[in-house]
């Protein structure tokens, strides 16, 4: 089930205060990142939103997301041997971080729309596509506004799972717009993996931890089994990054491609990634 309260931030938090101060009894914008614009209802003691009231909150933190958690405003993240948090963005739709490291480019533009770009070179509309590594769902919500005909989705995280019920960018699988086209999965795709027929999937997005933390998705039998379930003629969008290529002279897009082009699938360098097709 999908969080719907008020999302806060730092900012947002100081709006709604200055408002209240100033004498307003309304202030308008986006409680819910970006996704919508509504109102909430001003008093001295507290602010109402979809019929419901909140008190003003005490000081957030900056690059954190609250949530209301029944008691208070809570940031959007947990301690579980690491910490795992969202990350409000300019754009609206959030990344994650995991100790401090951000897992989503979002420099230069939404991470949305860095996603919409790279599930375009898979072509999903009408097909079976297999989304290896889940994280905050952006590769599924965008295969799913393409018109995937279905969408298979593992995640191993259990935290990462939590966040995306709290993130209104991540796709729910129960909602109506999904239209059960999307299954999500808690579990570990290098092992998930056998289970998945052969041929039975159209295309395939592979959007992995780096190496250092998962180097068992970069491995030449976990490729062989994304080959396996691939059909013949299907593409492959595997994003890699550019990790070590400033400190050494690994260059990890060619290792994957080189081990993508052994497992029977042919490849080339494609965004920040390797895009293949299975031969």
């Amino acid at each position: 089930m999908h969080y719907s309260g008020p999302l806060l931030t730092a900012p947002l938090a100081e709006a709604l205060i200055a408002a209240r101060d100033a004498g307003a009894t309304a202030w308008t914008g986006s409680l819910d990142l970006g996704r919508s614009n509504g109102e909430a209802a001003l008093s001295a003691g507290d602010w109402q939103w979809r019929d419901q009231c909140y008190p003003y909150p005490e000081r957030l933190k900056d690059r954190t997301i609250y949530h209301w958690d029944g008691e208070e405003f809570a940031a959007v993240s947990r301690y579980a041997g690491s910490l795992i948090k969202l990350v409000p963005t300019e754009w609206g739709a959030p990344t994650f971080e995991i100790d401090g490291i951000k897992m989503l480019p979002t420099s230069k533009e939404s991470p949305i729309d860095d996603a919409r770009r790279k599930v375009a070179l898979v072509e999903p509309r009408g097909k079976v596509v297999l989304d290896t590594c889940g994280g905050l769902g952006y590769f599924a919500a965008c295969c799913l506004d393409a018109g995937v005909a279905r969408i298979q989705s593992f995640e191993k995280n259990p935290n990462v799972l939590w966040l995306r019920t709290l993130n209104p960018w991540s796709p729910d699988p129960d909602a109506p717009a999904a239209g059960g086209r999307l299954q999500l999965a808690h579990a570990d795709v290098s092992q998930a993996i056998a289970q998945v027929g052969d041929a039975s999937v159209d295309a395939l997005l592979h959007d992995p931890p780096r190496f250092g933390i998962a180097g068992e998705l970069y491995s030449q039998a976990f490729y062989d089994q994304l080959a396996r379930v691939l059909r013949k003629g299907g593409r492959l969008f595997h994003y890699t990054g550019s990790p070590n290529k400033l400190t050494s002279s690994r260059d990890v897009p060619r290792e994957v491609a080189r081990r993508l082009e052994k497992s029977g699938f042919k490849a080339q360098l494609a965004l920040d990634g390797v895009l293949a097709v299975r031969r």
